[in-house]
């Protein structure tokens, strides 16, 4: 039985104290991503110093136009580290910017390569581009993947249960309005579930509002074993369970 929580995907390398209260809450594990190449040492470093964190190799959809051979190659060569456990988060965002989005898919499709390359799972960053994420992924190939901060219906959620993959949920489904968000964390099968902050964003109640931080997984944890209808230590052994197996920490 494990006791214990991991946040599958909190920026570490964004907060000023990010190993706060995590032993008080029950939070053991943290796998950090990376967005951009500027902090990917930073990302490395605070890894290596815990036996506990773990780290993610990517570009954010925004930073497309930042891959190049180069990076690819020296990715390659930090995956050498034991503490890098998965190529993300990569993706595709419709939200902020659409004017590049060929080279944002161009990209995505790449580093799905370089993680079957690797042999590594990908982390996925999916904002209003469902369809699009769906099918590179599909089209590529790609044994091991976790939906991050998983933001589409109870339908498309059955859709990517259905290739294997994974779903992780965050604070948003402590929120009051999101009504979508409580309904997958209802239905989504419980062996293709985890848990994670995206801290220092998406705080969830009853701290919303204030900087997130891993140690406030639990209380994802703990809305989701409630909406469930199921015993809290349940929930946290299967997630954690899940997390350990996908990331192989």
């Amino acid at each position: 039985m494990k006791d214990y929580l991991i946040d599958t995907h909190a920026h570490l390398d964004m907060i000023e104290d990010p190993f706060s209260e995590m032993q008080e809450y029950g939070v053991k594990k943290v796998v950090i991503p990376s967005v951009e190449e500027a902090t990917i040492d930073k990302v490395l470093s605070i890894a290596n110093s815990n036996e506990n964190i773990y780290a993610m190799l990517g570009l954010f959809p925004s930073e497309a136009k930042a891959y190049t051979p180069e990076l690819e190659a020296k990715f390659i060569e930090l995956a050498k580290n034991p503490k890098v456990v998965a190529i993300g988060e990569i993706g595709l965002d419709y939200y902020w910017d659409k004017s590049f989005v060929d080279l944002q898919k161009e990209v995505f499709a790449k580093q799905i390569r370089l993680a079957n390359k690797l042999g590594l799972p990908i982390v996925v960053h999916d904002r209003e581009a469902h369809k699009d994420t769906f099918d590179i992924i599909k089209e590529v190939g790609c044994e091991k993947v976790l939906f991050h901060c998983f933001s589409g219906s109870v339908e498309f959620m059955r859709e990517c249960v259905k290739q294997g993959w994974n779903i992780a949920l965050g604070g948003v489904v402590t929120f009051k309005n999101a009504v979508k968000m409580k309904e997958v964390a209802e239905a989504v099968p419980l062996e293709n579930l985890m848990l994670e902050t995206d801290a220092p964003y998406l705080t969830p109640v009853p701290f919303r509002g204030k900087p997130n931080k891993p140690a406030y997984v639990r209380y994802v944890a703990e809305e989701i074993a409630k909406l469930r209808e199921m015993p809290l230590e349940e929930l946290i052994d299967v997630t954690t369970q899940n997390a350990e197996r996908f990331f192989g920490i």
